[in-house]
């Protein structure tokens, strides 16, 4: 069965052209001009990728993206205007996976998407059950869990970057070694990526997030796990 994708952009020209585009590669797309008809047709039908605009009417690119991250974990490709520090990481802080910059070539797209799409799915996360603080990761069951059996909730990256860390305990990785494990990206990769994602882990794992003591910073070199 194709992949079904969802293109959220206000703009028709753009939004047929990405659709024909990606409808030549094999996928079915569903269009939707603002975030709230986004929302409506991503609940009506689940989506296996969303490419979502920054800056549309109304509910703009960053609320879109923080509402469909409370009900799942599909990878979301924001689409900015511009290459600003603060609109990628704002974008990646609201639960976006990964992001390009307009105008952008159609093939590197196609390559983003195959690869959130790969990592998202053949992985079947393998590894022993690994144990930090008051927390359990369990690779092969898909889960991060307190000990206290509460659930924490990870986008399929977050659980995809805690997994390749746990799996290289106490071990200092780059960003670059981050990248092509984690997101399937090799020369078009965005250091950004790592540090937000990182970011949003510690939120979650971490006592004081400002001072991490399972998902350390090695300054020059990448994170570690401590374990």
């Amino acid at each position: 069965m194709a992949d079904r994708i969802l293109i959220v952009e206000d703009d028709e020209r753009i939004r047929t052209s990405l659709r024909l585009s990606l409808e030549q590669e094999g996928y079915v797309v569903d269009e939707a001009a603002s975030g709230e008809s986004a929302l409506d047709l991503f609940a009506a039908q689940p989506h296996d990728i969303a490419l979502v605009d920054l800056m549309l009417p109304g509910m703009d690119g960053f609320e879109c993206c923080r509402a469909l991250r409370r009900t799942s974990a599909v990878p979301i490709i924001m689409v900015t205007a511009r290459n600003d520090t603060h609109d990628v990481v704002a974008g990646l802080e609201a639960g976006a996976d990964d992001y390009v910059t307009k105008p952008f070539v159609p093939k590197e797209l196609g390559a983003r998407i195959r690869a959130l799409l790969r990592r998202t799915r053949i992985e079947g996360h393998s590894g022993d059950t690994v144990h930090f603080g008051d927390f359990e990761l369990a690779p092969d069951e898909g889960v991060l869990r307190h000990l206290n059996g509460e659930m924490v909730h990870c986008t399929s990256t977050e659980f995809r970057l805690l997994c390749e860390l746990a799996a290289n305990p106490n071990k200092v990785l780059s960003r670059e070694y981050l990248l092509e494990h984690v997101w399937g990206y090799d020369y078009f990769g965005d250091s950004r990526l790592v540090d937000v994602h990182v970011r949003r882990l510690r939120t979650k794992i971490e006592p004081d997030p400002a001072l991490p003591s399972f998902l350390q910073t090695v300054r020059g070199m990448g994170y570690k796990l401590v374990i």
